[in-house]
């Protein structure tokens, strides 16, 4: 490989990692041949990626791998855990040639409930659905051993591995064991326990093996606060501690089920245009994931959902080769494919497979718009443009928006700043700064409308285009001090919003329309924080020349308001007589002296008035 071809290879490597997601999840190394040669997880798949290409990497393994590199894919999953158990499945499967563990045909263990007469509940690494129903893997051993202990000290399943049948108990084959004499067992192999309460009590174990906790944690707090009631402390200790577990414990994966053979999954998320389309694949064999990829069609004219699917699932089953007996599919289909059905999931195991598809589709759609708008990042700005158009309704695109604030301690050193934002950025040349010069005290509706006439009359005047959009830094009390001066006295149409803010002096909502009301957007959306933005910067400009105001005034001497005399002068009066107060006690001759005849007349003249001297 020439040096070019290298920067090419890494150009085009660094490209994908600056667009990967900050969650959790599995990635995939590829050399030329686009053979997996290393698989991955990571809680922040973006952090840990990128750190392969750090200059500073010294492991010789590390460079060598990177060296191979020529291509990366990755999965988005919920939880650290997933992806560590798509990291197993996937390191069995493709044996990646720089992958040192988890290549052995050892796996994670799982929690068997058998077929038998009386079942037993047990963990184990050997998977064989003959013998009973599986759940997990479990990644995290503290976790299983938890959840056995629970359903051991709860609903005592027996331990002994003889054969009970029916005819057996009452033919009186068996005989307690230990385990029934230290009240771990209720002895159904004696008839102490009847078959129905046996059989209750495993099909409850299995809907807390399957995660549904929440009845079992009531029971277990409801024990606890009777025992506590009754003095029993230590019982009741006992049963915090089995609550705790359970409220901590963490069910199986999501994303992998044994009760689950083979199974193709399907999901399909649209680009903000409806142009492109986003059908996200995953094929799940022996309960766990093996492939996951997302692929992007153009959209035909007219062409549905439905009719862009059909066409992908045949294409893509037939890319890999697939024989998958279920498809799962987020609505109903119009065609049927031979030895295989479409399955539309409600809830369980399978709908979280779906969701977790459209995770991805979503994920890398997100990816493709993160990476268009650093190529074009005008793009970005009129997405926010748009979104904010089309949240608030607004009859144009808001290009040009402008947002007021006050600033004043009881009333002093009263100012207000107005901030302009062009295409969604800060025009700092735009800003503007105003003086207080009407109002009187702490009042600051007078302020702003003070501001707000004096800004927009000024701008009819000249004959300057106005804002597409004003944003008040308050609620409803703002708005309607604005919408007073602009729609009744100047006679203009400009919409109105405003940011209010929670009791934490934090933005919360954004507020518009007379009578104003909430505008639903997500707190953690970029067009919410680019809000956040300018109700910041207003604040933060409005307080700066508040503060530079304050300070002139504080430092501010009687002499500067004498005509003719100067900083020098001050500086010269200051430096001999120290104090103020000391220049007024001056004589003319003193004063002449020091600063010559002519300004200590002047200054001699301010201070003394109708003294005779003076003449």
């Amino acid at each position: 490989m020439t040096k070019e071809e290298n920067e090419k290879r890494l150009a085009y490597l660094k490209n994908i990692v600056l667009n990967l997601p900050e969650k959790p999840g599995t990635y995939q190394y590829y050399d030329k041949e686009h053979t997996i040669i290393y698989v991955g997880k990571a809680k922040n798949l973006k952090n840990r990626v990128a750190s392969y290409f750090h200059k500073e990497t010294d492991r010789f393994k590390t460079k060598v791998l990177v060296s191979k590199i020529h291509d990366i894919t990755y999965t988005v999953v919920n939880s650290e855990e997933d992806a560590l158990l798509i990291e197993n499945q996937l390191i069995k499967q493709y044996q990646p040639r720089y992958n040192v563990l988890l290549k052995d045909g050892k796996t994670y263990p799982s929690i068997c409930v058998t077929n038998e007469y009386f079942p037993r509940i047990f963990n184990t690494r050997n998977i064989n659905k003959r013998y009973g129903t599986f759940f997990g893997p479990y990644s995290h051993i503290s976790s299983m051993y938890a959840i056995l202990e629970i359903l051991k000290k709860v609903y005592k399943p027996r331990t002994c591995r003889y054969p009970i049948t029916e005819e057996g108990i009452k033919q009186g084959k068996y005989k307690p064991c230990l385990e029934y004499h230290i009240g771990n067992c209720g002895a159904p192999c004696i008839g102490k326990q009847s078959y129905e309460d046996y059989r209750q009590n495993i099909e409850e174990s299995k809907q807390i093996l399957k995660g549904n906790t929440r009845e079992m944690e009531r029971k277990m707090k409801a024990k606890m606060e009777e025992c506590a009631a009754e003095l029993r402390f230590e019982e009741a200790e006992k049963y915090k501690q089995r609550y705790l577990a359970l409220a901590n414990f963490a069910a199986k994966s999501e994303i992998v089920s044994y009760t689950i053979a083979d199974v193709d999954v399907f999901s399909i998320i649209n680009d903000d245009n409806n142009k492109n389309a986003f059908i996200n694949y995953i094929h799940v064999t022996n309960g766990a994931i093996n492939q996951s990829f997302t692929f992007e069609y153009k959209r035909k004219l007219e062409e549905s959902d439905a009719e862009l699917l059909n066409e992908a699932i045949l294409e893509i089953r037939e890319r890999f080769k697939s024989t998958a007996k279920e498809i799962i599919v987020p609505f109903e289909m119009d065609f049927k494919i031979k030895d295989a059905t479409f399955f539309i999931p409600q809830r369980g195991d399978k709908k979280h497979l779906l969701e977790l598809s459209e995770m991805n589709a979503k994920q890398h759609k997100f990816d493709r718009l993160k990476q268009a708008e650093k190529l074009n990042p005008e793009q970005k700005q009129t997405r926010l443009m748009k979104e904010l158009q089309d949240r608030l309704k607004l009859p144009k695109l808001p290009y040009h928006i402008e947002c007021f604030d006050n600033s004043n301690i009881s009333g002093t050193d009263a100012v207000a700043g107005c901030i302009v934002y062009k295409g969604m950025k800060p025009s700092k040349k735009d800003y503007r700064k105003y003086n207080i010069k009407t109002v009187e005290g702490p009042d600051d509706y007078a302020s702003m409308q003070e501001v707000v006439r004096r800004r927009y009359k000024r701008m009819i005047e000249e004959g300057t285009s106005l804002p597409d959009l004003i944003i008040t830094d308050g609620g409803k009390g703002q708005m309607e001090v604005v919408r007073a001066v602009v729609e009744d006295e100047l006679h203009i149409t400009i919409p109105i919003a405003g940011l209010a803010k929670d009791n934490r002096h934090r933005t919360n909502e954004l507020l518009y329309g007379f009578p104003p009301q909430t505008i639903g957007v997500p707190t953690n959306s970029e067009l919410f924080k680019i809000l956040t933005q300018i109700q910041d910067e207003v604040h933060r400009f409005a307080i700066s020349f508040h503060r530079d105001k304050r300070s002139k005034s504080q430092l501010h001497s009687e002499l500067d308001t004498i005509k003719g005399i100067g900083t020098k002068t001050k500086e010269q009066l200051l430096t001999h007589f120290k104090t103020v107060k000391r220049i007024k006690e001056a004589d003319l001759q003193q004063l002449t002296n020091i600063i010559g005849g002519s300004r200590a007349s002047l200054l001699f003249n301010y201070f003394h008035p109708t003294d005779p001297n003076s003449k």
